[in-house]
């Protein structure tokens, strides 16, 4: 992956082309292991396993399901996070004029800024509010099959809050570096060094208030609407598999874009104000201001380029997720 980092920050225009090797993962990841490797796990009947190999289970599927596809999902990202400074510093910018102005500017590198602190954030933030979601469904009453929208809610927010927790410190880091357009070539240690001597180490906290409330709306919404879309599915319509679970993830994801999509732009204004001169104190001062500059649909813009990130990391997430777990030597463990 930093391989490949590297090398996408030198690539010009002409050189864009989608890797081969995605390619031939994707198609195994999503054609192989539904017929091939259930018939292999059906095969063996393994010894029922402890609670905390099901959970490191979850968590390692997650992780590994959340990396790969922020790798695909990055570039979507950064043209979302530059619409939302841009409105907020009174630049009327559409997704074409960020596009042009990044390949004119800055190259096709440009769209992979910050993909390092993306990864780990993946790695820490989504590993947990996805793999700790069964478990606290248990602890909350939400996996009984006559539970309810809120106790799947309920569970999807305590995940979300506790991997938010784990990944502020690279959300924050991922942040700075897709903003900044100037950046010659920094990398995340030098991004990562500048916020500690300017701020300290609560630098790479900035906006966790926002981020925490955020991941909570986020991760509800996503996974309840998940949970509760694919039983509706199962029952009127009898759906099962890969499609059952990309109709389930796509509802999803255009739910949680209209929950999230206020927060998501508060977080970001918040994490990329500069510390010596800050216009927002919070959650609370940032809500204000965009009220006041942009009115409310101010919350929403760039809501095409967030649903566009959501729709497809949501299926993408959650389709590889189900999948890994299916795998035979974590299906068997």
């Amino acid at each position: 992956m930093l391989n490949m980092y590297a090398s996408m920050q030198g690539l010009k225009k002409r050189d864009m082309a989608i890797p081969a090797f995605a390619s031939i993962f994707m198609t195994l990841m999503l054609g192989v292991p539904t017929p091939a490797f259930a018939a292999v796990a059906s095969a063996v009947a393994p010894a029922a396993p402890s609670a905390m190999t099901k959970l490191l289970k979850n968590v390692f599927c997650a992780g590994a399901a959340a990396v790969f596809t922020v790798t695909f999902i990055h570039p979507i990202d950064v043209v979302k996070t530059r619409i939302q400074v841009a409105s907020a510093n009174g630049q009327e910018t559409g997704i074409g004029g960020v596009i042009g102005d990044a390949m004119k500017n800055e190259g096709a590198g440009a769209f992979y800024k910050g993909i390092g602190p993306a990864w780990l954030r993946e790695a820490s933030y989504t590993s947990l509010r996805l793999g700790l979601y069964e478990p606290v469904k248990l602890l909350v009453g939400a996996s009984n099959p006559g539970a309810g929208f809120l106790r799947k809610f309920l569970a999807g927010a305590i995940a979300g809050a506790i991997g938010s927790c784990a990944g502020n410190p690279f959300d924050v880091l991922k942040t700075k570096m897709m903003a900044d357009k100037d950046s010659d070539g920094k990398g995340l240690g030098e991004y990562a060094a500048e916020i500690k001597k300017a701020e300290g180490f609560m630098g790479f906290y900035k906006g966790f208030n926002t981020n925490v409330i955020r991941a909570m709306v986020l991760n509800a919404t996503k996974m309840a609407c998940y949970d509760s879309v694919k039983t509706y599915l199962v029952a009127a319509f009898a759906l099962e598999g890969l499609l059952l679970q990309f109709c389930a993830a796509f509802t999803a994801g255009f739910f949680l874009t209209c929950t999230v999509s206020p927060f998501d732009k508060c977080r970001t204004l918040l994490m990329n104000q500069d510390s010596n001169n800050k216009e927002f104190d919070g959650l609370g001062g940032a809500f204000m201001s965009i009220l006041k500059k942009e009115g409310p649909l101010g919350f929403y813009k760039g809501f095409i380029p967030i649903w566009s990130r959501f729709a497809p990391t949501t299926c993408l997430q959650l389709i590889t997720f189900e999948q890994l777990k299916r795998l035979p030597f974590i299906a068997l463990a």
